[in-house]
């Protein structure tokens, strides 16, 4: 009998997430540490991480704002010192500013970029070196979103649609590179779903009724809905799978 679950465990396999301390990265980290992984949580709120980490079976923490040049670097030594490699990496820190681009300061641009663009760029290449060291490849899996295929009238945006567009090029990028030394690197880009970065839309009910108008499935994603995406990029359930996005978002990309 064929046990058609067994690659998408993650026993034995170390994950950094990024991001972590709340909304989806939160239910990211509860994802890996179900499937067995042993998980890094990274993100700027100890307090959070510490209470995340509590709940796991099998997490550490580490407090650090990946934006900042020696961060990635810090984190992914943190992962090996702790837990002796490094095999799936989530790259789940964002940031946005609703900002028309008329108002929009190039300080509040670049921060944008650097949290969402930059930054994943740095904690997949420290990460790729351990994977290549190592010899057994890994998982890399960035967070785009559905805002780098579609842009909204609701919600002006332009440095979150710019570098979530760019981080579609760079997972493509990063996995032709990396395909030699068996690092697989995917993206998955969610539509709306709830979180800190979409409280203004959610909990507006016009705001929220309008956004629903638009999606074919009409409503806005739960953040269950993205579990299965996340284990299959991360696990070796989809070990001939790279440089590939996948749109989560009830359809809203189609019209």
């Amino acid at each position: 009998m064929i046990d058609v679950l067994a690659p998408f465990r993650l026993d034995g396999k170390v994950a950094i997430l990024t991001g972590a301390s709340s909304g989806l990265g939160a239910r990211f980290a509860r994802v890996l540490d179900s499937a067995g992984a042993s998980v890094v949580l990274a993100a700027r709120r100890q307090d959070r991480l510490d209470a995340l980490a509590a709940e796991l079976k099998n997490a550490v923490t580490m407090s650090c704002d990946v934006s900042e040049p020696e961060a990635p670097e810090r984190l992914v030594a943190h992962a090996v010192e702790q837990r002796g490699s490094v095999d799936i990496v989530v790259n789940n820190a964002g940031v946005t500013t609703v900002t028309p681009a008329l108002r929009e300061s190039a300080e509040e641009f670049r921060r944008v970029v650097d949290v969402n663009l930059v930054a994943p760029f740095l904690v997949a290449r420290a990460a790729a070196a351990v994977m290549r060291d190592h010899g057994r490849g890994g998982s890399i899996v960035n967070v785009a979103s559905a805002a780098g295929y579609k842009s909204s009238p609701m919600l002006p945006q332009a440095a979150y649609v710019s570098s979530k567009t760019g981080v579609r090029g760079l997972t493509r990028e990063l996995a032709l590179q990396w395909a030699r030394y068996g690092i697989r690197v995917n993206a998955l880009a969610p539509g709306m779903f709830p979180s800190e970065m979409t409280t203004d839309l959610v909990d507006n009910d016009e705001l929220r009724t309008a956004f629903e108008q638009s999606v074919p499935l009409r409503r806005v994603g739960r953040e269950d809905e993205l579990d299965g995406i996340l284990l299959y990029l991360a696990s070796d359930a989809s070990t001939y799978v790279t440089g590939q996005t996948f749109i989560v978002d009830g359809g809203g990309s189609l019209i």
